[in-house]
């Protein structure tokens, strides 16, 4: 009965999948183009403020085959303090949106 159950937790370990996250990104990016970790740190924090500062204008941001970046206006609301329950003005905003591009397609692909 131990050995079944020890089985399904290691089954379960291998199902969960891990975020990939920046850091993953800049390591894979050193690895690959044989650079050193600063460097791929800079160029990741640089694409990363081009598409901020774009965005920050009020500009989309469109990579061909991954996805567009843009802005959505949301407008004014009354919403409630989930605690107290009063009422409050939630105030404009403009929040970014990803549209994913034809990469969508390649990963459903990859899942057959």
């Amino acid at each position: 009965m131990k050995k079944i159950i020890n089985n399904n937790i290691s089954m379960a370990n291998k199902n969960q999948q891990a975020n990939f996250i920046k850091s993953d990104l800049i390591q894979e990016l050193s690895q690959k183009h044989n650079t050193t970790k600063s460097m791929a740190t800079l160029i990741v924090d640089s694409i990363l403020d081009s598409i901020t500062n774009t965005l920050k204008k009020g500009n989309r941001v469109e990579i061909r085959g991954l996805g567009t970046f843009e802005l959505r206006e949301y407008e004014a609301y009354e919403g409630r303090n989930p605690q107290t329950g009063e009422k409050i003005q939630v105030k404009a905003k403009k929040l970014p949106f990803f549209k994913p591009g034809k990469f969508k397609n390649q990963i459903n692909k990859s899942r057959s």
